[in-house]
């Protein structure tokens, strides 16, 4: 590659005569477009990546330039220059491969959602498809932990529904306190709020709290730890943070609201409704009647049936014991979403991660019950926010006789002697043990584990 030469000043106005300028097609948006003189005052903002001796380069206010074959530069301060080098964009293709044509967008605004799925937390920060590619970057940036070894990704890994085989993930300084929730349709939940114990307002609000956590990702600005505005300069120095930002919002500037509202737009296109579930629910509702979803499902096994009916229906209990009809699952994980109520308290579950004697009654939300098990049939990692059910019979015995504690969601109450200081008590059979597991199979889908739009785009 021909030599090139690196130029920068400061100026309050300077002229590019540009003259055959081979217009690359990142650089043309950047500079719309280099083909005839341009003038760029102060007040604007020139954005560029230079690779200089292996070096990224961003100005801000500042012209930073590689000239070629005669450019030619005037500044005010009637400084001119011929300079034989190269004007010069960093190449996506070096960092990316084919995985990010930004000429040719994978499709995360206008995915295809079933017309019976009513829940949607987006709320002003609509998902586009460069918003989501953006976020998908930062998603799988290492870049964004202190010492680059530890992304968002790292813990909620897509082959496991975005979530983690291990009981607690591993960060840079230790390990989580809590389990990593699965991410699957995230944006189709009632419950706006996240984190196990909903202490993020909103999706927004949760993306960047693990990168200033001190034991996740570290930009904590605590017991010298660097902060957050040291992680932006961090990304002010990749190359490709200010051509995915102009895109994305019209100029390069790297704030905490942006990355929140990438992420949270890329999390927020991760669905999934292509289970034997959503086959079985399309072909009932074509066919028209009442209680669609109670109807036998045509695609079903007669256990998957019995299954799904045992999660709709209410149990009937006497003396606080159930005698009959269903479980009642429903009630919590509202179908078609299966996601949490948004009033739901305590599920029984008050373990702490490493500490055998701790409790924790301050855990109240799930994520969605799809995708619970992979293709296999396996779970999708442990369960609950201290990971300690780790099969499907354990949550179900879970569930089957429940211990009361001071913040238990009262659905789950009424025990023996019918009071609330009683926990339910479902006596689950064993065939309704199969036939329950049978249809919670049944919600897992196929695209989501393998699309290339949620994978990792980086090449290295």
């Amino acid at each position: 590659m021909k030599a090139s030469f690196f130029f920068m000043f400061l100026i309050s106005s300077v002229v590019l005569l540009a003259q055959d300028l081979p217009c690359d097609s990142t650089i043309a948006r950047i500079i719309q477009p280099i083909t005839q003189a341009d003038t760029i005052t102060s007040s604007d903002t020139l954005y560029m990546s230079s690779l200089v001796s292996g070096t990224p380069v961003l100005v801000q206010s500042t012209v930073a330039i590689c000239f070629e074959n005669g450019f030619e530069v005037a500044a005010s301060v009637s400084f001119e220059a011929n300079i034989d080098g190269c004007l010069t964009d960093f190449s996506m293709e070096n960092i990316f491969g084919g995985n990010i044509d930004l000429d040719n967008l994978e499709n995360y605004a206008n995915q295809p959602v079933p017309n019976y799925i009513n829940e949607d937390n987006t709320d002003g920060n609509p998902i586009t498809d460069i918003g989501a590619t953006l976020g998908r970057v930062l998603f799988y940036d290492k870049n964004l932990s202190v010492n680059n070894t530890i992304a968002c990704a790292s813990c909620h890994l897509q082959e496991f529904g975005f979530s983690d085989t291990r009981v607690a993930s591993v960060g840079v300084d230790g390990a989580t306190g809590r389990h990593s929730m699965r991410l699957i349709n995230s944006r189709f939940a009632e419950e706006e709020r996240f984190f196990w114990d909903e202490r993020a307002a909103t999706l927004e609000d949760q993306a960047t709290q693990p990168i200033q956590d001190h034991i996740e990702m570290g930009f904590s600005g605590n017991d010298g730890a660097p902060d957050l505005d040291s992680l932006i300069r961090k990304m002010n120095q990749l190359e490709y943070y200010p051509v995915l930002l102009t895109d994305a919002f019209g100029d390069a500037i790297i704030t905490e609201t942006r990355m929140q509202q990438a992420i949270a737009q890329f999390v927020r296109s991760i669905q999934s409704f292509d289970s034997k579930f959503d086959v079985g629910f399309d072909i009932v509702r074509s066919q028209g009647g009442n209680n669609q979803l109670g109807s036998n499902f045509p695609n079903y096994t007669d256990s998957e049936n019995r299954g799904k009916a045992l999660y709709l229906t209410n149990p009937n209990n006497q003396n606080g014991q159930r005698v009959s009809g269903g479980l009642g699952c429903n009630r919590c994980h509202g179908a078609p979403e299966f996601d949490i109520d948004d009033n739901s308290d305590n599920n029984g579950v008050i373990g702490v991660i490493g500490d055998a004697n701790a409790t924790d009654l301050t855990n109240t939300r799930s994520p969605s019950l799809r995708d619970l098990f992979d293709g296999n049939g396996n779970l999708n990692g442990p369960s609950m926010h201290d990971g300690s059910l780790t099969t499907i019979t354990a949550i179900i015995d879970h569930y089957n006789v429940i211990e009361v504690n001071t913040n238990l969601d009262n659905r789950l109450r009424g025990g023996p002697g019918g009071g609330q200081n009683n926990g339910q008590r479902l006596n689950i059979t064993a065939q309704e043990r199969i036939d329950l597991e049978a249809f919670l199979k049944t919600l897992t889908g196929s695209d989501v584990y393998t699309n290339d739009k949620w994978s990792d785009p980086f090449i290295n």
